[in-house]
């Protein structure tokens, strides 16, 4: 790598254990917060009939029929899966990052920077989900079903002795992989741009605001990162909600089931069924997570990686 770039670092194990735990403390954390909402976008997606008049009178329904405690129903899931999968996700991506930029070199990786945050997210995210998927299951069935068990703990060994591991934990293994892999590609690469755009726009660079100043840039760019992937991702998210719902696309293979379900639904209702409430939910998600990610970071002494522009005078 150039000298600009020999200023960063170390790349020790021990800064990619960092940038797991920040990653792990940002999305447990904001995606925990959000499951009230996140509780009324699943039955919006699963039971359309029902809660059609918008998120706001979807908190009222649940409220009105099940209590207050309904909103906070796979809490427990929740919060774990997604400690676990930023972990993994944005460990991932700054190992990845890290790895291909070192081997580029400063120029090349400057020039092809949203090739690699594509390909960084897409295989942090992969790894990611295959820890992520029985948690999401489970959070799932105890959404559409709140009276098949009291938590986490309860719901799990009932899912392996009714369904087995693979059938109860992983089918909605396809549908996440084409839900989380297009939306974490769309959000790293969609933030990292948005921000140097907002960086370019103001003038400055990062190193000449104040912290404040960052956090709104990480922020802002997080809220447009975070709508871009929720639209993208959002037809395989509404499929992954109805495949874990009991009987949902009939009895036979996955691929089949998601087909079955998919022809039932309609392109239109899959593409924006429940959409509303998932922007407002993963636009501020995004936005939290990349600010508590920078925070937690720094927190722990470690600088982040940036990309160079080698016929600059700065640095992304």
């Amino acid at each position: 790598m150039g000298a600009e770039a020999h200023k960063q670092g170390p790349f020790t194990p021990l800064y990619f254990v960092k940038g797991a735990l920040a990653g792990g403390i940002c999305c447990g954390i904001t995606h925990g917060g959000m499951t009230p909402v996140d509780v009324v976008k699943t039955r919006i997606q699963l039971e359309p009939a029902k809660y059609n008049k918008g998120m706001v009178a979807g908190f009222r329904q649940i409220i009105a029929s099940e209590g207050a405690g309904a909103l906070l129903t796979g809490f427990g899931p929740t919060a774990l899966g997604y400690f676990v999968q930023g972990w993994f996700k944005f460990g991932g991506v700054e190992f990845f990052k890290v790895q291909a930029s070192q081997y580029l070199g400063d120029a090349s990786a400057w020039n092809n920077r949203v090739g690699i945050y594509l390909g960084a997210a897409a295989g942090a995210e992969f790894i990611a989900d295959i820890f992520l998927c029985p948690l999401e299951a489970t959070r799932i069935r105890l959404v559409s079903d709140p009276k098949f068990a009291s938590g986490l703990a309860d719901a799990f060994p009932k899912i392996i002795k009714q369904d087995g591991i693979i059938k109860g934990f992983y089918s909605g293994f396809g549908p996440i992989l084409f839900k989380q892999i297009p939306y974490t590609m769309a959000k790293f690469s969609v933030q990292g741009i948005a921000a140097e755009q907002i960086y370019t726009a103001i003038g400055k660079k990062a190193n000449q605001l104040s912290a404040n100043e960052n956090l709104g840039v990480a922020l802002s760019s997080g809220v447009i990162a975070g709508v871009a992937a929720a639209i993208i991702s959002h037809p395989a998210d509404t499929l992954l909600s109805m495949v874990n719902k009991e009987g949902a696309g009939g009895n036979g293979s996955i691929t089949s089931r998601l087909v079955n379900l998919a022809r039932e639904t309609g392109l239109v209702r899959l593409c924006l069924n429940g959409l509303g409430p998932r922007c407002v939910m993963i636009g501020v998600l995004t936005a939290g997570q990349f600010a508590l990610f920078d925070t937690v970071m720094a927190a722990t002494g470690a600088e982040k990686f940036h990309f160079v522009d080698p016929n600059g005078d700065g640095s992304h």
